[in-house]
């Protein structure tokens, strides 16, 4: 076969900003497909573009849900012209596989459509969808709830058993495509969402915190589900009970919550201390993960987030930073012993634990040079990146020699100009990890 053809559907998040599937277009344009990818716009995105070799194809976005009919419309909506632009791909150029990201369960129709063209379909399983249902709305009760649950279970068990092969993101995943999706384990791959540590490293902070000050830093999604409202209790705690005026959060990303995360930060009078950032890309991130002290793992234990591999603990460690952490099964996974843990909705103890670290810099000097140690060794990208491609090459029957994590250049400072740490230089490592500045 020449070239395999590879179509990517998002709905989700607007690509390269979903940095999974970015890294997925990466390992597959490395190892000879050609990969498109229809997904959201983001702000000031266009309708089309090329980006390092990936074909972006994007509409509007369907505006913000509410209530179960507000969902259906987005579903709907977003389904439809997924549809439209598949069809202007396969004008473009015939795609021999497709990819569905989840959430939402919903385009197994569309691959069986495509399936009778001869399209393979390949399921990229990020979300739990069942799960994501009973954390925010507890166990169904009454018979339209229960209904609600159960067309989420028969979307998801449609979706798996739909697919040729399934990608999970961890073993819990892979479990339930297994016992509740009825697949073979061998039909599952666990390809976990590992940072590429040689791209995603320290760099000396352009804008270093202010001298005197500790910078606390949560990075991710602000959902129902994501806890964030933890990191403002916890901040109060901090700030107004224990008298830590020295210390600032920056909370970075947005999402559904985002407006009420702000209010309650003004009810809690912490405006002078938390910095909202919204949105933002890999630049602004390698920046502020780079001169932050702890990193923040406010996810409260639920059916979803105990199973969920959580990208900001990795992104954490990726960066050297220490963090602090609700104990969950597959955060132990990815942390290890570089993370403090407390039980979940403890906010004292999670204060207890930040404020253990604001006072012992040998344990986040300690703590952030074994997080890298193990994200680089243990966690990185490259070797799942391979497992990722091996399933193409599986359901494509196509294969071509080479890394699919092409091998690094080792640079002393990245695009923006601004220079990268030397890791290889302990005493310099560790005065960096120590400061969080440059000399």
């Amino acid at each position: 076969m020449n070239q395999p053809h590879v179509l990517i559907i998002v709905q989700n998040l607007p690509v390269p900003l979903d940095r999974r599937v970015w890294l997925e277009c990466q390992a597959l344009i490395a190892r000879g497909y050609h990969v498109s990818v229809i997904c959201p716009k983001g702000p000031g995105d266009p309708t089309r573009q090329r980006v390092e070799g990936v074909e972006l194809f994007k509409y509007s976005p369907a505006p913000e849900a509410g209530g179960l009919l507000g969902y259906v419309w987005e579903f709907s909506y977003s389904w439809l012209r997924t549809a439209w632009l598949s069809l202007a791909v396969w004008r473009r150029r015939r795609f021999h596989v497709l990819q569905a990201c989840n959430p939402p369960d919903t385009y197994w129709l569309l691959a069986l459509f495509w399936r009778v063209r001869g399209v393979a379909f390949v399921f990229d399983h990020h979300d739990l969808n069942p799960e994501l249902f009973i954390s925010r709305f507890g166990q169904p009760q009454g018979s339209f709830k229960r209904l609600e649950y159960a067309g989420l279970r028969w979307l998801e068990r449609r979706t798996m058993r739909s697919a040729d092969r399934i990608i999970s993101t961890n073993e819990s995943y892979k479990a339930i495509a297994v016992s509740r999706g009825g697949r073979r384990p061998g039909h599952v791959t666990v390809v976990r969402s590992g940072p590429d540590t040689a791209e995603m490293r320290p760099i000396y902070p352009s804008h270093p915190r202010p001298e005197g000050t500790l910078e606390l830093v949560y990075l991710g999604i602000m959902g129902p589900q994501d806890g964030v409202d933890q990191v403002l209790l916890v901040m109060a705690e901090l700030v107004h009970r224990r008298g830590r005026s020295n210390v600032t959060a920056t909370l970075l990303g947005f999402g559904d919550c985002l407006e009420d995360l702000r209010k309650l930060s003004a009810q809690l009078d912490l405006d002078d201390h938390v910095t909202f950032t919204g949105r933002v890309d890999r630049v602004a991130i390698a920046e502020y993960l780079s001169r932050a002290d702890i990193g923040l793992c406010p996810d409260l234990k639920t059916p979803l987030n105990d199973v969920s591999t959580m990208n900001k603990t990795m992104e954490y460690m990726s960066y050297g930073l220490p963090a602090v952490s609700f104990d969950l099964v597959e955060t132990r996974v990815s942390g290890g012993d570089t993370v403090l843990y407390t039980d979940s909705g403890d906010v004292l103890a999670f204060a207890d634990n930040v404020e253990r670290l604001l006072d012992d810099v040998l344990l986040r000097v300690d703590l952030g040079r074994k997080a890298r140690e193990r994200v680089s060794s243990e966690l990185d990208w490259r070797p799942q990146a391979e497992a990722f491609v091996g399933v193409f090459d599986e359901v494509s029957g196509y294969s071509r020699p080479g890394p699919a994590v092409p091998r690094a250049v080792c640079l002393d400072r990245d695009a923006q100009g601004r220079r990268y740490v030397d890791l290889d230089d302990s005493e310099e490592f560790t005065r960096y990890l120590a400061e969080r500045r440059d000399r």
